[in-house]
């Protein structure tokens, strides 16, 4: 069985490990952060023996966790005789910069959280010099905003041989129970004429064919579902080469019973023939 391919990150805090950490789990790594480095090869045993489940691991190490700190690069030697590739990337970034963020952020350095924070940057700078030395990769970041650092890393360290695809999610709703929070872009679709005023139609919902073949047969629903679907494929690339993993729509009429229920299908089709898997939730479907 093949090894694992560990990642640790380590740096200067503020150099943006969170946000590094983040970017791995975007990749497709399994994440941890602080774990304290004396239970690592057991961790990475533990992984190894899921069969094959868990390939990529990345791994936060802080420096507050300096009880552990020390023998850090000893243990991932350690690791590396098991046959596991590992590599440590090392963030840092200039003085000012550091000072800066933390200025922005108003917390105080974790090492030294009563004295300035220059103090604590270059007292921290000094602890990690050796672990420096032994980096695989450094990384400054003065000059990468966490968009760029996120490029960055996922270029690097991406293990995928083809782009992940977006995770869709559909929702629709009744604007009388109100508008969901939890939404990206949200479609009106009341201008369609409202089976609702359709004496046959009205104890129905949009699930049902003849709701269906009512509202997607008229003029005005094929045209914007055509515009939907020219939308969608604008958006759906940038959406993925901003390394966005999910996108929720919201589709919404008076009742979220008839017209939304039926273009959320429709539009669920229209991805599926694209290539996206999408799933769609009815939020007020039976509610009066």
């Amino acid at each position: 069985m093949a090894g694992l391919r560990l990642v640790v990150i380590s740096g200067l805090s503020g150099s943006g490990k969170s946000h590094a950490l983040k970017c791995f789990e975007d990749v497709g790594y399994f994440c941890i952060d602080n774990l304290p480095p004396a239970l690592l090869p057991t961790f990475v045993d533990l992984c190894h023996q899921q069969g094959g489940e868990i390939k990529n691991v990345a791994l936060g190490i802080d420096v507050r966790e300096r009880i552990f700190f020390s023998d850090l690069v000893g243990v991932l030697e350690r690791v590396k005789v098991l046959g596991h590739a590992v590599e440590l990337l090392f963030l840092e970034a200039r003085e000012e910069v550091l000072v800066r963020r933390f200025s922005e952020s108003r917390r105080p350095h974790p090492l030294l959280p009563d004295l300035p924070v220059l103090e604590g940057v270059r007292v921290e700078k000094e602890r990690l010099a050796d672990l420096r030395r032994h980096a695989d990769r450094i990384v400054d970041t003065s000059d990468l905003n966490v968009h760029e650092l996120r490029d960055l890393l996922a270029r690097q360290f991406s293990q995928e041989e083809s782009p992940r695809r977006l995770t869709i999610s559909i929702v629709t709703f009744g604007y009388k129970f109100g508008v969901p929070y939890d939404i990206d872009l949200l479609f009106d679709v009341r201008f369609l004429k409202n089976p609702f005023f359709v004496p046959e139609l009205k104890p129905l919902t949009g699930e049902d064919p003849r709701v269906s073949a009512f509202v997607l047969s008229e003029p005005d629903a094929i045209a914007f579902i055509g515009h939907l679907e020219q939308l969608f494929k604008f958006l759906i690339p940038l959406f993925e080469r901003e390394r966005r993993s999910y996108l929720n729509v919201a589709l919404g009429c008076t009742g979220g019973r008839h017209r939304s229920v039926s273009i959320a299908k429709r539009l669920q089709e229209s991805f599926a023939a694209v290539g996206y898997h999408a799933t769609v939730v009815h939020r007020d479907l039976y509610k009066q």
